[in-house]
């Protein structure tokens, strides 16, 4: 297991850690929490032996293979494929020896690629591209031709391909959509190893920790069961340590008094001697302090009409390629919408032509008079000025405002004393999308459109917004991944799937059920409109359609037969060849070169039974696909 012990952890003059302690056994999933800055990610840099402890020790299994999300990646020009692949070192490894291996160690190879799954690590890693939404057009392209966000996916998905005893997730959802968290919590719960997950996704915590580590007072704090688990047992450990506190304080007051009252007297001066020794060998018990820095509303809307804005027969996309068509749509003060479907559905793409920044490419917005928009999105993050302040930023929005109003404003988002007046240059990510969000407020809009507004914020942050959005006298629509924070500001869904915009019923875990059932199949399962027609009809057009299912399913079916006649011979030659190695006699010498025979055949016969599969596996696939389009083209 990883050991940590007696730790002391120091970035410059600064102490992260001091006599911390924690134990990772193997399967085990934990859950590192605290506050930004608390030395999570250093303790992470420490574990992959980039930094060293100034006191104590970290101890790891020198067989475990560790695995971690790079936070770079270079514009390669190598498809996106073979990029995940890469993430399994041994296989690459082994893939290279054996272009070079001679007769008498190929068997051994080949042996120990199909032991690592090595057959079938292309579909493997093509599961974990699509998981990550990542279709098959874009797995061949090559990872230069991606953004940032999209590497970070590609990072993601190479450290997972990796066949890891201990598995480091420094914040993995933040640039994934709710799609890919909803699957990514699925695959870290079937994970084999061990998980050291760093998240302020609480939602997400809880899905997949069962254990938390809270740094805390320069300590590692244990606690058994997930992130909600710890917030009970937490809870009542500061109850308990306040009421010792309490206690303990009015023992110190009712011994100052006699002190005071009595040292000066012969007859009680002994005694009152007594109690000062008490009082100077007395362990002072903290107060326990849990506030969160955040304290911050969104003040009522200047103007509120009826109706913000009405979308009627809108057509949204880019350039000449729609992306949303047919959009009726009115939002009224109040209203609290969370737009939910898979990524590059359109969610985005519908903010931005609601706030103005891609105009519609059909119908009419309608927009009220006196409407006023507040937009969060990661592009407003990045329009921040960089060789400016805090203080300059909202002296700007808000010229001939006292400092000091300005000051308490931004004390709300924890800005306070000299760090209103730092370059926005030296602010983390979290401080950068506190700073965008605070101009935001300030500005008092009628209508919130946020997408991912939480990205980079600590579940204080997190919890203090979603407070605020709460209160929220204005409408809210709201793209995210934070289910808590979805389930916490909104109360009605909109579904943005299949080229539509359409009310959602159901809650987040209907959604999650009909994200599973969307990807798998491929396309919505409740897109197809219900056509109106007699049963005569209705007879008709079920016969039609099962001629046209039977044509498109013809020539898929030759090849999968096909295939599995091809596969059945392969089948037996297997058992035959495992039942001889699994003999005594096969390992003696005089069946040396036998053996190097059977081991070689072995591992050609799996290679081309792999293949058969996996041709088997996308002609069934590409017949599915088929069946669609036939089935589609008899509704429409």
């Amino acid at each position: 297991m990883l050991r940590i012990s007696d730790l002391t952890l120091r970035r410059g003059a600064r102490v992260l850690l001091e006599g911390a302690a924690m134990n990772v056994h193997p399967g085990q999933k934990v859950g590192l929490v605290g506050p930004n800055g608390s030395g999570k990610s250093s303790l992470f840099a420490l574990i992959r032996g980039e930094i060293h402890a100034d006191a104590g020790d970290v101890a790891m299994p020198p067989r475990w293979v560790l695995s971690h999300v790079a936070q770079e990646t270079p514009a390669v020009e190598r498809p996106a494929l073979e990029f995940v692949m890469d993430g399994d070192a041994e296989l690459r490894e082994i893939e290279a020896a054996i272009t070079t291996a001679d007769e008498e160690h190929l068997g051994h190879l080949h042996s120990r690629y199909d032991e690592i799954g090595g057959y079938q690590a292309r579909a493997r890693a093509q599961t974990l591209l699509a998981g990550l939404a990542f279709d098959e057009a874009a797995q061949a392209r090559s990872v230069a031709e991606f953004s940032g966000g999209w590497r970070m996916r590609l990072n993601l998905a190479r450290a997972l391909m990796c066949r890891a005893d201990l598995l480091l997730l420094d914040e993995p959802t933040n640039h994934l959509d709710l799609d890919a968290v909803l699957w990514l919590e699925d695959w870290l719960r079937a994970f084999p190893g061990a998980v050291i997950l760093i998240t302020h996704d609480r939602e997400f915590l809880d899905a997949v920790a069962g254990d938390i580590v809270h740094v805390e007072n320069r300590r590692l704090n244990a606690y058994a069961g997930n992130y909600t688990a710890f917030e009970t047992q937490r809870s009542a450990r500061l109850a308990l340590q306040q009421a010792a506190y309490e206690k303990q304080r009015r023992t110190i007051e009712h011994l100052e008094a006699f002190i005071t009252r009595f040292r000066a007297k012969a007859t009680k001066a002994s005694q009152a001697q007594s109690r000062i020794k008490a009082l100077e060998r007395l362990e002072r018990i903290a107060a326990a302090h849990v506030d969160s820095p955040f304290n911050f509303t969104f003040r009522a809307p200047a103007e509120k009409p009826r109706q913000l804005f009405r979308l009627e027969e809108a057509m949204v996309g880019y350039g000449t390629t729609p992306v949303l068509s047919g959009i009726e749509w009115s939002v009224l003060p109040g209203d609290a919408i969370g737009l939910l479907g898979p990524n590059g559905a359109g969610k985005s793409t519908l903010l931005k032509s609601i706030v103005g920044n891609l105009p519609l490419m059909g119908g009419e917005l309608h927009r009220a008079q006196g409407l006023r928009i507040g937009y969060f999105a990661q592009h407003q993050v990045d329009q921040l000025r960089l060789d400016e302040s805090a203080l300059w930023h909202m002296e700007k929005l808000a010229p001939g405002e006292r400092e000091q109003l300005l000051r308490d404003f931004l004390g709300g988002f924890d800005f306070r004393g000299d760090q209103v007046t730092q370059k926005v240059a030296r602010f983390s990510g979290g401080e950068k999308a506190r700073l965008a969000l605070a101009l935001i407020v300030w500005q008092r809009p009628n209508l919130l459109l946020l997408d991912e507004p939480t990205n980079h914020l600590d579940i204080d942050m997190r919890e203090a917004l979603a407070q605020a959005l709460t209160d929220f006298e204005g409408a809210l629509i709201v793209v995210a991944h934070d289910r808590h924070l979805l389930s916490a500001a909104t109360d009605q869904w909109m579904l943005v799937a299949d080229g539509a915009l359409r009310p959602f019923e159901g809650d987040l875990d209907d959604y999650k059920q009909w994200a599973k059932e969307y990807h798998s199949r491929g396309r919505s399962g409740g897109a197809a409109q219900a056509a109106a027609v007699s049963r005569k009809d209705e007879r008709r057009n079920e016969a039609q359609s099962r001629q046209r299912l039977a044509s498109a399913r013809k020539p898929f079916e030759k090849r999968l037969a096909s295939l599995e006649a091809e596969l059945e011979p392969l089948g037996a030659e297997s058992k035959e060849i495992e039942a001889w190695l699994a003999l005594p006699e096969a390992y003696e010498e005089a069946n040396r070169d036998r053996l190097q025979i059977a081991l070689r055949r072995r591992g050609e016969v799996a290679g081309r039974v792999s293949k058969l599969e996996e041709d088997w596996l996308w002609t069934q696939a590409e017949m599915e696909k088929a069946l669609t389009v036939a089935d589609g083209e008899g509704q429409a």
